[in-house]
């Protein structure tokens, strides 16, 4: 039978493993290597010391856990970058992000200049890992439809003299009805 949690429990966000870290240092050995082994936790930071601080074992470097990330330098709580996130993905603009979140609208301009960064190098690292590169794409050919034409529609000459008559008057003024 599992063990019930408390409300306590539930609420307190739980911390990723470390393994889900890198070194960020370019020059360290474990420059982005997963799973190294070589992280450990230096520190707690912030202001209930929820923040971990970690330390590289293989060159020495310690850093922040939210380091490259959206949080960084941020106060916001998680849950607030995350729903701006959210909101600016829907296509809110920054003043009803700002007003929907509750938060300034600068806040909403600087997260979206960094997650506008990280997603635009994150796309070139998707193209640049495909095996042949992409000169042009047609949407309109790869997800197009065949179907049967659609039934011919009758001319003017086929059409009765009195229709013919209102069909001409209608083209003469335009399609639309006259305002009565």
């Amino acid at each position: 039978m599992p063990k019930r949690q408390n409300a306590k429990d539930v609420s307190k966000p739980t911390k990723p493993p470390l393994s889900f870290f890198t070194c960020p240092n370019g020059d360290c050995a474990d420059f982005n290597r997963f799973n190294a082994g070589n992280l450990s936790v230096a520190e707690w930071m912030g202001k209930d010391k929820t923040i971990r601080r970690l330390y590289c074992k293989t060159c020495g470097t310690r850093f922040s856990e939210r380091q490259g990330s959206l949080m960084q330098y941020t106060k916001l709580p998680e849950a607030d970058v995350v729903r701006i996130t959210k909101c600016l993905g829907h296509g809110c603009s920054i003043e009803a992000t700002a007003d929907i979140c509750e938060v300034d609208t600068r806040t909403v301009q600087r997260l979206l200049e960094k997650a506008g960064k990280r997603a635009d190098d994150f796309h070139r690292l998707q193209l640049e890992r495909l095996e042949e590169p992409l000169e042009a794409v047609q949407l309109d050919e790869l997800h197009g439809r065949v179907v049967k034409s659609p039934k011919k529609t009758k001319t003017i000459r086929s059409l009765k003299p009195q229709r013919k008559r209102r069909v001409k008057k209608k083209g003469a003024r335009g399609f639309m009805r006259r305002w009565r």
